[in-house]
């Protein structure tokens, strides 16, 4: 038996109480999950955990275990982070989390491009909207849309995050389109059940503030979720311009109000805390830093430039309407 993958596996299982989670989340089958803990308890000569159809819960012999383990496997990942500060080469597993529509939109491709320079580095990422404790879950980095993060944790803000109002052409054609944020309770809104689900702030050029209370007809935890509503034509959502941009380009989604500007927050990565900062961690949040510098998903809202402008009504093309400028 692999005896540190069994420590592992009974981490993982201590922590989420679930020999299904475990497996998910280390890619193996439940059964070998189960085969793991059996043969860690026979190696041991003791029952480490308590086994209910509900729960999964520790022994006192498993606790004692438990905390054995997680200090072999802490000098393991660092032995394995000397090796890679001597050869130059990152290795072990990195584990973390962000939003499923940040995830899904920008961190994928990130983390796709950042272990091609890595090839020995693996990472484990898990897409949630709720709220994890990160030393519990044993997470590296989070990913972490706010106005501000937890005084309790470090933050390092990678990009602002900037957001439109969306509506498919054929629900705007057919409910008419809002010139005034006071118009919107006329309209049916998708809303975002973490942040400003039925109050919408918005900003103007000449600093007027409008805070509309809008109708929502749909709410859900993910934006993905509102997304595709929206690309149905179920009505007017507040998304973030990380998501909507290339659906904005390809004219599936038209900007509503564009003169108007929602709430501005902040991309930041967070990480529990500064010292023995893994060199896996801190060239990922280099990495990141760099990739996500001036907000590159906001060139699909930049306004045509004279010479695009030109061109286009040289050919007849007309602009497509709705466009929003981050100007």
């Amino acid at each position: 038996m692999d005896r540190l993958t069994a420590m592992r596996v009974f981490a993982e299982v201590a922590r989420s109480g679930s020999f299904t989670g475990t497996a998910n989340r280390l890619d193996m089958s439940r059964a070998m999950v189960t085969r793991y803990v059996a043969e860690m308890e026979q190696w041991l000569g003791t029952r480490l955990l308590q086994r209910t159809t509900r729960s999964v819960k520790l022994t006192n012999a498993g606790e004692q275990c438990l905390r054995r383990c997680l200090q072999v496997l802490s000098i393991v990942q660092e032995v394995e982070e000397d090796a890679s500060s001597t050869d130059g080469q990152l290795r072990g597993q990195l584990r973390l989390t962000s939003s499923v529509s940040f995830g899904y939109a920008q961190l994928a491709p990130a983390l796709g491009d950042f272990l091609g320079l890595h090839p020995q580095l693996k990472v484990h990422l898990d897409v949630s909207d709720g709220a994890l404790n990160l030393v519990e879950a044993r997470i590296d980095l989070a990913i972490r849309i706010s106005h501000e993060p937890d005084a309790g944790l470090i933050a390092r803000p990678l990009a602002e995050c900037a957001s439109v109002l969306v509506a498919a052409p054929a629900y705007l054609e057919a409910a008419g389109r809002p010139g005034h944020p006071d118009e919107l309770p006329g309209h049916r809104c998708l809303g975002y059940t973490n942040f400003g689900r039925d109050q919408w702030r918005f900003h103007a050029a000449d600093g007027a503030e409008r805070l509309v209370t809008v109708p929502v007809r749909l709410t859900a935890n993910d934006a993905t979720v509102l997304t595709s509503a929206a690309l149905a034509g179920a009505g007017i959502a507040l998304q973030p311009t990380y998501l909507v941009g290339p659906l904005v380009r390809e004219g599936k989604l038209e900007v509503v109000l564009p003169q108007w500007r929602p709430a501005v927050l902040t991309v930041y990565a967070i990480y529990p805390s500064r010292r023995h900062l893994p060199p896996a961690v801190r060239a990922l949040l280099d990495f990141l830093a760099a990739r996500f510098a001036g907000e590159p998903w906001q060139a699909d809202f930049q306004p045509p430039s004279p010479t695009a402008r030109s061109a286009s009504a040289a050919s007849g093309m007309r602009t497509q309407s709705g466009r929003f400028s981050s100007s």
